[in-house]
């Protein structure tokens, strides 16, 4: 796997720099998850644009509303979802885009830039970033290759497994138990899933919160097997070389599938820093280098055609949209209150 620096990146990165040139010095405070601002990428966009950057990270998409409501104007960008994004428009902490502001926003998967959530009102309302999918970790050494979300209510790993600390868990039990309707569940299926996540609690070693965290138990010896977000927490492991190795697996229910973008905060003092910010992410050096960071699927094709070498292409699924239909592709439940409150009844429970 390779990312390759090319003079269609220097090129973009130089256009960057003379547009810095003239350009005021300011500063952009992102909400967002870990691996989206790492230093390979940030360093240079600030250099080129003049623009200072904060990242503020979370461990959940509930935690952008909380995070929000209690002071919105400390953040100009955040990264929410698929499934988050209404959510976030409708309660008024964001404002539309203007796309035209957005250099090679015409590159982005018209599959992702034209999702219903993204579009409200005859406006666009986030800009897609990247995307992924969330399927079973496992180590080979401990659990035979498991084909089933089955594995993460398996006594037998009884204080060996993990499972990411979201609302999204509803989604993998629902799936484990034969619902199809996963996004608008009925009050007797949502009582039948908070049963069964309370009885799969006792088995659970620590509901994670950050492909750090997960990372740290997986390496430690204290997790064998948990869902996590496709790439990084592997990518992660494997590079510790604690000797062992994980693999990933996309269970028989079908693996999930998000797409995170680039939201403008209602209010933000800094939109010039912040369009400038999602122009660059748009650009190979963005796209390249949070796939590179995290693992994750670039969102714009025309961008990674000169950073990525052809087998990387390939595994990050570059034009693959085969792929992206085969996912559960996140949406906001019908009634998302009743689902997080269904959730921390969960986690409060003994």
């Amino acid at each position: 796997m390779a990312f390759k620096k090319t003079a269609a990146t220097l090129a973009v990165t130089a256009s960057l720099l003379s547009q810095a040139a003239t350009a005021h010095a300011g500063e952009l405070n992102l909400l967002t998850w870990e691996g989206y601002a790492p230093d390979a990428s940030v360093k240079p966009f600030e250099a080129a644009s003049g623009c200072k950057v904060t990242a503020t990270y979370v461990g959940s998409n509930d935690d952008f509303a909380a995070k929000l409501a209690a002071g919105g104007g400390v953040y100009d960008i955040i990264t929410p979802s698929l499934d988050t994004v209404s959510m976030m428009q409708l309660a008024g902490f964001t404002q539309p885009i203007d796309v035209a502001k957005v250099k090679d926003y015409d590159g982005i998967y018209p599959e992702f830039a034209k999702a219903e959530a993204l579009v409200a009102k005859g406006r666009i309302w986030a800009v897609p970033m990247v995307w992924g999918s969330v399927s079973i970790i496992y180590r080979p050494d401990k659990v035979p290759a498991p084909d089933s979300i089955g594995v993460l209510f398996d006594p037998k790993y009884k204080g060996r497994i993990s499972l990411w600390d979201d609302k999204s868990a509803i989604y993998w039990t629902a799936r484990y138990l034969g619902y199809s309707n996963i996004f608008d569940l009925s009050d007797k299926q949502l009582d039948t899933i908070k049963a069964k996540l309370i009885e799969q609690k006792s088995l659970t070693r620590k509901y994670w919160t950050s492909a750090g965290e997960l990372t740290e138990l997986i390496a430690n010896g204290e997790v064998y097997v948990s869902n996590a977000w496709t790439g990084l927490t592997s990518k992660e492991v494997n590079a510790l070389k604690k000797g062992f190795s994980v693999a990933e697996v996309t269970p028989k229910e079908r693996a999930e599938g998000w797409m995170d973008s680039m939201m403008l905060v209602t209010g933000s003092p800094n939109t010039e820093c912040a369009y400038k910010f999602m122009s660059f992410m748009q650009s190979p050096a963005g796209q390249c280098g949070i796939a590179q960071s995290t693992g994750y699927f670039p969102v714009n094709p025309k961008a990674v055609g000169t950073c990525m070498d052809e087998t990387t292409r390939q595994e990050r699924k570059v034009g693959n949209i085969d792929f992206v239909k085969s996912l559960v592709m996140w949406q906001q439940p019908k009634r998302l209150d009743k689902y997080i409150e269904v959730w921390n009844a969960v986690k409060s429970a003994p």
